[in-house]
């Protein structure tokens, strides 16, 4: 009798232990804080990369609710909602369309969440208006001044470019979502970047592509068809427009037999450093998705638990409560750099 107490006694304790293991575990599990993330949509070349070193960060520090918004604000108003009821402790939010802020804003305010911006900026006054919203991204004019200086630099350093011999720069660009931040401060940076350099230009074409490499290539096949070799330059406010303008080209015979034209965008992505070594583009510009990911997740994760946003961090903030990200000019010669902002 006594041999089966003890043995009861020890099954007794060994279940007491491993019960507070379970809740050891569970309390670790529910101590990770939710961040809920927005991203404007998932298929932009440039936001997959961010995304991915987003959610890299958080393995082991977060749990996160990722949102694809699909390029629509009306959703992604919907997906915020359903964040801040399933309990999300701070917001990241890519917005869809930046005059959305001051609505986002509100709905954080009303839960008294704090709330990160990325990659598409709130006006600064609307992201004044809360003492809890802060901005991680790039200032939008220096990628226009780095492509524009690396298009002079290009265009001074070869001097065939100029197919006609008329000393000025016949351009075709394409242009992001009209009205974003990004795209309007790069097409005027980059042009006027490089007439301050001394370059005189023409301006063949200027549309939208929308970041899209479809409308990209759909567009400079009808650029090609009406200005053939008078196009001198390609200028591109991101990378997958470039990447669809190299795809007409090559079509178009170019990139064969000593038949080139120089192609620029920004963003340095993967697929458009290849294109670069091919020597098939002449460079672009590195937004550097992995340290804005980086740096919007570690503001997330202070705030979330009641921290500085800064705490422990390397980033500093503007005047305008912005972590800037600085962008870096990319060609041939310094390719292994950008390359390593991928891996």
């Amino acid at each position: 009798m006594k041999k089966f107490t003890a043995i009861l006694l020890i099954l007794v304790m060994m279940f007491s232990l491993s019960a507070c293991g379970a809740k050891a575990d569970e309390g670790s599990s529910d101590a990770l804080p939710t961040i809920g993330v927005t991203i404007y949509k998932y298929d932009d070349n440039f936001m997959s990369f961010v995304r991915r070193a987003i959610e890299t960060k958080a393995e082991g520090k977060a749990t996160l609710e990722m949102n694809d918004s699909q390029n629509s604000q009306a959703t992604q108003n919907d997906q915020v909602d359903t964040m801040i009821s399933k309990g999300a402790k701070a917001l990241a939010i890519n917005l869809v369309d930046p005059q959305a802020a001051s609505a986002i804003i509100e709905k954080a305010k009303k839960a008294d969440l704090p709330v990160i911006f990325f990659n598409k900026e709130p006006e600064t006054s609307v992201l004044a208006s809360y003492d809890k919203a802060w901005y991680v991204g790039t200032a939008s004019a220096e990628a226009g001044v780095i492509q524009g200086e690396l298009i002079a630099n290009a265009w001074k350093a070869n001097p065939e470019w100029d197919r006609n011999g008329d000393g000025v720069m016949s351009y075709v660009l394409l242009k992001g979502e009209p009205g974003h931040p990004d795209a309007e401060a790069r097409t005027k940076y980059s042009v006027e970047t490089i007439v301050e350099a001394g370059i005189q230009v023409e301006e063949l074409e200027l549309q939208t592509g929308m970041w899209d490499s479809v409308k990209g290539k759909e567009l400079m096949d009808a650029w090609i068809a009406k200005h053939g070799d008078a196009i001198e330059m390609v200028i591109c406010n991101n990378d997958g427009m470039a990447l669809g303008a190299v795809q007409s080209l090559n079509a178009s015979g170019y990139f064969d037999d000593g038949k080139f034209m120089p192609v620029v965008g920004v963003d340095a992505i993967p697929d458009v450093l290849e294109q670069i070594k091919a020597g098939k583009m002449v460079g672009t510009v590195l937004n550097d998705a992995k340290n804005q990911g980086g740096a919007t997740f570690d503001l997330a994760l202070n705030v979330a638990n009641g921290k500085d946003p800064l705490d422990g961090t390397e980033w500093t903030l503007d005047e305008g409560k912005a972590v800037r990200v600085p962008y870096v000019a990319v060609t041939i010669d310094n390719i292994e750099f950008a390359e390593e902002a991928y891996k």
